[in-house]
Formats: structure tokens, C-alpha cells, sequence
């Protein structure tokens, strides 16, 4: 890939812009569960802005913002607290440019320099783009749940992925 990727901490102003790609995938994908398209103020329950270990960035591709990524929590409690839960989104347009390989790498850096020892991924069971991305950033398999969504009349499982860091 010859374009110059960069990672923006996320501000209040940059919502409207998650909310926009989000949006994309609520109504277009089994990426997320989410069946209609949310509220910023419902963003802001899992996406942190200033937060001192959970980071949320913008992506920006050749001064272009195509999407976003953050880490969060895994379980809101003190003991996973050396665990985080990693999300990428990518505009529609941004597919299979190796940019999702870039931004993994980034929050895991950014995991580590924060004192998180365990990445998750979650990750609806047909989502083979996802799937293939933290496989090979040597993520394990560590759960499959079966069943246990339906959007579009299709029933979901989900699978999480794993890396120790």
C-alpha cells in the first residue's frame, strides 16, 4: 500500500462522522448487532473520548478520514481491567487496502504502552474479512457462540478472538 495512514485521537466534533460509517454497517451488515441506527449520546457508552487507557482514533488515509478504531472495555469491572476489547471500522470504500492490518497493529501498540495484557475481538461468525484480519495478526480462536443473533432474518453466531500482548 503506498498511501500514508495516521491515527487521530478522536474529539467530540468527529461523532457525527463515526455515527455516518457506523450507520453504514447497521443497515448494511451483520458487522455489528445493532439493527438501527443509533444516537451520538449511545456512541459515547462504549467509545471514549480522553479516556487515559481506552484511545479512540480517526483514521486518515492520504488526508482522507476513512474510519475509526478504538479500544474499550471488555467487561466494565476492576479485575478485566488488563483486558480490552478492540473495534476497527472502515468506510465501505476502505476495504482491503491493508489498512485494518495497520490499525490493529496501532491499538495494540497503543495496548501496550497503556499496561493491557489481553486484546478480544468480537467478531459476528460470517464476517470473513474480519475473521481473516486478526487471524493474521495471530489472533486465537477462543469462543464460538452459536446462534445466538438474527438481523436480516438470518440467525448469527459470534466468535471472539484473542491475543495475549
Amino acid at each position: 500500500m503506498n498511501s500514508s495512514v495516521s491515527f487521530i485521537d478522536l474529539k467530540e466534533s468527529d461523532l457525527p462522522k463515526v455515527k455516518e460509517i457506523y450507520d453504514y454497517y447497521i443497515l448494511n451488515s451483520t458487522a455489528t448487532f445493532h439493527t438501527d441506527p443509533i444516537q451520538i449520546e449511545e456512541l459515547k457508552e462504549f467509545i471514549f473520548i480522553n479516556h487515559p487507557i481506552y484511545k479512540s482514533y480517526m483514521i486518515k488515509c492520504d488526508e482522507e478520514i476513512i474510519g475509526y478504531c478504538y479500544l474499550t472495555y471488555f467487561k466494565k469491572r476492576q479485575a478485566y481491567n488488563r483486558t480490552a476489547e478492540v473495534t476497527i471500522y472502515l468506510s465501505h470504500t476502505s476495504h482491503k487496502k491493508g489498512i485494518g492490518f495497520i490499525a490493529l497493529n496501532h491499538l495494540e501498540n497503543i495496548a501496550k504502552e497503556k499496561g493491557i495484557k489481553n486484546l478480544l475481538g468480537i467478531i459476528a461468525g460470517d464476517n470473513e474479512a474480519s475473521i481473516k484480519l486478526f487471524e493474521k495478526c495471530s489472533y486465537f480462536k477462543c469462543s464460538h457462540f452459536k446462534n445466538v443473533g438474527e438481523k436480516f432474518g438470518k440467525i448469527l453466531d459470534v466468535v471472539a478472538y484473542q491475543k495475549e500482548i
